[in-house]
């Protein structure tokens, strides 16, 4: 059985760390201390700051920009694209028409999965493959397609180097998730924006939840 052994104490006060992956592609002994930092962030924390990853500051720019445009648009224009319009569950979510916990959400968000081609037949016993299919874009905003796709790419690709990076930090081989996306990673991605809002029932934007995965 693996068991961890933090490498220092615990976090008495615990705050993000910033890891810098370009280490985990370092000689020794930086990788190693990438690795360690890594599995102590995980393990302790949960969360960290991930920089040096390569992917270009300047098409994070443009994914915020478009998202800013899009949410921007008229309701007509982003109604056009709703989820409810798409069978693989993809598109705007209005705000405050999802629940979590009983509460209204108060956000407003776009879903986009991997672009492919609708199956034109499901076996009974795959019915999860329904979610294949191709995503909505909204007419109005073209370049929105490229900017975010292009995005999601960078970010199936840095994803799977930091599964053996997961790997490795846990005493495995690196190889030890590749069964799992073998086939292809699933990928879901959203554009999601908080309104303020001056009179309330409550503060919530999303409630406590588990996602997918």
């Amino acid at each position: 059985m693996l068991t961890y052994q933090p490498a220092e104490p615990a976090l008495s006060t615990p705050s993000l760390l910033v890891l810098d992956f370009s280490h985990f592609h370092a000689a020794e002994p930086a990788r190693q201390a990438f690795l360690d930092q890594l599995r102590r962030a995980a393990h302790e924390i949960g969360f960290f700051y991930l920089t040096g990853h390569g992917i270009d500051p300047a098409l994070q720019q443009q994914v915020l920009a478009v998202s800013r445009q899009f949410f921007n648009l008229p309701a007509a224009a982003k109604h056009g694209v709703s989820m409810v319009n798409s069978p693989h569950f993809r598109g705007y979510t209005q705000i405050g028409s999802e629940l979590t916990l009983g509460k209204q959400d108060w956000r407003e968000q776009f879903d986009l999965m991997e672009e492919a081609i609708a199956l034109s037949s499901i076996a009974q016993d795959q019915p999860w493959l329904r979610l294949q299919g191709p995503n909505q874009w909204p007419t109005a905003l073209p370049a929105m397609r490229g900017i975010v796709l292009t995005w999601q790419e960078s970010l199936r690709k840095l994803s799977q180097q930091l599964l053996q990076a997961f790997a490795l930090a846990l005493g495995q081989p690196a190889t030890a998730f590749d069964a799992s996306v073998a086939e292809g990673a699933f990928q879901h991605l959203k554009l999601i924006r908080y309104p303020g809002r001056e009179q309330t029932r409550d503060d919530q934007g999303v409630g406590a939840h588990k996602d997918a995965g």
